[in-house]
């Protein structure tokens, strides 16, 4: 008899049926908690590489990285989004799990998360994180996470419901196909958007969030992420919705300039004379613009299907998540023995 997928992986020891798992942790002085990262990662998948990215860090990241037994490179490019980018170039692996440096995630999850793109051939499983601990963010993160991940749910799909967690699980096809233009700390967005545009096969577990150690401090910056976050939703709604985006504000150009011709199309029609020619010339103005916006709305997003659709084809030459099952030997198919 033939196994099943829930006879071939338990939660323990799925990692024995892929490849490679690959642990990736962007790092910027981290040195008080790189350790323990570590350590629950290689407790949680036994099996998987633990890649650390050093981003310029002031303190011992790096080395204390490397004596507990992690693969350590550089990134000289500030910012987090570089690091994400240059870590999915070199790195290879069948499923990717992408882990800040900080020590508030839950790594004895990656098992189960691992598990469970595999089994459901997921390309993206986002890692939401529930914390009691009102310390656990920092003031006002909490309501901006949701302010933000309202905002994206609401333009490019209802999917998850904490878009800026950075523990995530990835398979090979979503990492060698995402282009990763961020810099900095709004890359978790970017991440979100992507699988969203392709329609991937996505998922939300929720996972344990806990607060920093103590001497341990956040490298966010609540109004400057904010706002990076915030542009860059209006960057990725004008490249993936340019109808939307242009063809908005067309509309509210014609509107506006309807509101104002009214006054002036009254006196015309009672005195036959148009008293007030800038007006008038600002009301052509608008009008013309905004048809030219509602234009270019159309043809900027017969472009943008083109594009998402040599994106799709890229995705789809990587091989799924479910071919590193398909392709393990018989005596672990079959649980071992």
């Amino acid at each position: 008899m033939t196994s099943t997928v829930e006879e071939r992986a338990p939660a323990s020891n799925v990692e024995r049926f892929v490849a490679a798992i690959a642990v990736l942790v962007p790092c910027h002085n981290e040195e008080l908690t790189i350790r323990k990262v570590i350590e629950d990662a290689r407790k949680a998948l036994p099996t998987a590489t633990i890649y650390v990215y050093d981003n310029n860090s002031t303190d011992r990241t790096g080395e204390v990285a490397r004596a507990a037994g992690a693969a350590v490179r550089r990134e000289p490019r500030q910012g987090k989004g570089n690091v994400v980018r240059r870590m999915f170039a070199d790195v290879d692996a069948d499923v990717y799990v992408l882990l800040d440096g900080d020590a508030t995630y839950e790594a004895e999850a990656a098992p189960r998360l691992v598990k469970r793109v595999l089994e459901e051939n997921l390309d993206f499983l986002n890692g939401a994180r529930v914390s009691e601990a009102v310390e656990a963010y920092r003031r006002g993160h909490r309501f901006g996470n949701y302010v933000l991940t309202a905002l994206v749910r609401n333009i490019f799909g209802r999917q998850f419901t904490d878009m800026l967690s950075g523990y995530k699980v990835l398979s090979r096809r979503f990492v060698k196909s995402f282009p990763a233009m961020s810099r900095g700390f709004e890359i978790e967005t970017e991440l979100t958007v992507h699988a969203l545009e392709l329609r991937m096969p996505c998922a939300e577990e929720f996972t344990a969030y806990r607060e920093r150690p103590a001497g341990s401090f956040s490298k966010l910056s609540t109004i400057r992420d904010g706002t990076r976050i915030l542009t860059l939703i209006a960057l990725l709604v004008k490249n993936e919705r340019p109808l939307q985006f242009f063809g908005g504000i067309g509309l509210f150009l014609i509107a506006l300039g309807i509101v104002l011709a009214a006054p002036l199309a009254e006196t015309y029609f009672q005195t036959g004379l148009v008293p007030r020619l800038p007006t008038a010339v600002l009301v052509v103005g608008m009008a013309i613009t905004g048809v030219l916006s509602i234009f270019a709305g159309l043809i900027l997003d017969i472009v943008t299907t083109m594009r998402n659709e040599s994106k799709r084809l890229a995705y789809l030459a990587v091989p799924p998540p479910s071919a590193v099952l398909d392709n393990a030997p018989a005596s672990s198919k079959a649980g071992g023995h």
